[in-house]
């Protein structure tokens, strides 16, 4: 068993109630947390990177985790990387990690739903689980992982499902790639990793978000804003208001890449229907399709792509392939 990098960057797994009756805050360090962990668990090493909620993450911070992330992974004695996160934001960087790190070291990322003053605190055992993910051979070449409630789940598939529970993170239509039991860490099945090179994320990317009988001003508000980059959730398989088809039209003619997710949670964009506002009328219109990824993730690959110098192949191969 080789040398792990922890890189500690905050979250519930890093909170106390300092004060009881307040609220709980991030104040355990990464090198606290790892002064509690089991014996016989591989070298590891803590780089801190900030101590923060995930909600208070910004796009610098991203680009820092993964800046880190990178680092560790060229360093010839790291065999792997475990990174400590808040849940609210870990898909997304999570994902960032997936799409930008070509490299077959895992790099796992964990986190914990209850803080370290709450009865029942799962950190440690999230912890030690993305530990021996990181060091176990059978893992590598799957891109960033997920190891949260025994469960490891693959970056591109993993969201978060329950705002409290502990198994919130889960892979619809997918289900978790492998177990961290006691005994071995367990892969059931494999996937292809593909990444793109970029050496910056694109900041004017929106994400909207479609119901029942929205009118399209909040598309257009973001063309005008000077969006690079329009993410829509949309209905059922990719589909759209009639009323909409004129502003994406609007925005690719403006300059701006609009890619279609679902507002579904599992699913492929895909339809056979031939009214308006059906996929086929958003292909036509120049819209590219976020297939198997949700909003949030797509806002994220569409940075990555527009970030990239010729970002016509990486719109491929984020979002086509």
């Amino acid at each position: 068993m080789g040398k792990i990098r922890i890189l500690s960057t905050g979250g519930t797994i890093a909170m106390q109630k300092a004060v009881p009756e307040e609220g709980a805050v991030p104040t355990l360090t990464g090198a606290e947390l790892s002064s509690r962990l089991s014996p016989g668990l591989p070298d590891i090493a803590v780089e801190e990177i900030c101590n923060l909620p995930s909600a208070h993450f910004t796009l610098d911070f991203l680009w820092k985790i993964r800046t880190c992330a990178m680092a560790a992974v060229q360093d010839a004695d790291v065999d792997g990387v475990v990174v400590t996160h808040g849940t609210d934001t870990l898909e997304e960087t999570a994902f960032l990690l997936d799409l930008t790190i070509p490299s077959d070291k895992v790099i796992a990322v964990t986190g914990a739903m209850r803080t370290a003053s709450d009865v029942g605190y799962e950190g440690l055992a999230n912890l030690e689980d993305a530990i021996r993910v990181a060091a176990e051979p059978r893992a590598r070449a799957l891109g960033t992982l997920l190891v949260l409630n025994d469960e490891i789940h693959t970056a591109r598939y993993a969201t978060k499902m329950h705002t409290l529970a502990l198994g919130t993170f889960q892979s619809p239509g997918w289900g978790p790639i492998g177990r961290a039991d006691p005994d071995r860490v367990v892969i059931a099945y494999r996937i292809q990793h593909k990444t793109v090179l970029c050496d910056a994320l694109e900041p004017k990317v929106a994400l909207l978000k479609l119901g029942v009988g929205m009118e399209d001003d909040l598309l257009r508000c973001a063309v005008n804003a000077g969006a690079k980059g329009i993410v829509i959730e949309a209905l059922g398989g990719g589909r759209i208001p009639p009323w909409w088809l004129p502003g994406i039209s609007h925005a690719v003619s403006r300059g701006a890449t609009v890619v279609i997710a679902s507002r579904c949670p599992s699913g492929r964009i895909y339809d056979q229907y031939g009214y308006a506002g059906a996929y086929k009328d958003n292909r036509a219109a120049g819209a590219y399709f976020a297939r198997g990824l949700n909003g949030q993730k797509a806002r994220i690959g569409l940075m990555v792509a527009l970030g990239k110098g010729a970002p016509e192949n990486a719109l491929e191969t984020i979002f086509e392939r």
